[in-house]
């Protein structure tokens, strides 16, 4: 899983997979999710996310893989 968040769009892009995304489906308004050929969700885009989710604090508990964080 992967957050990408794109200052100049204020948009927030969170990657779930690997998998190619075919179909996306907004749910709100600014809210996308993105599925898979399967039906499967793939990831979640956000517009406008400063307005819509807290950016400024990550908190990550119990993963059970590695975590990675990649600079500015």
């Amino acid at each position: 899983m992967k957050l990408n968040y794109y200052p100049e769009t204020d948009s927030l892009y969170i990657d779930l997979s690997e998998r190619t995304s075919v179909e996306s489906r907004e749910i709100s308004e600014g809210v996308v999710l993105d599925y898979d050929a399967e039906g499967k969700l793939v990831g979640i885009d956000i517009d406008n996310a400063s307005h819509k989710v807290e950016l400024k604090t990550l908190v990550l508990s119990k993963l059970p893989g590695k975590v990675e964080t990649a600079a500015a």
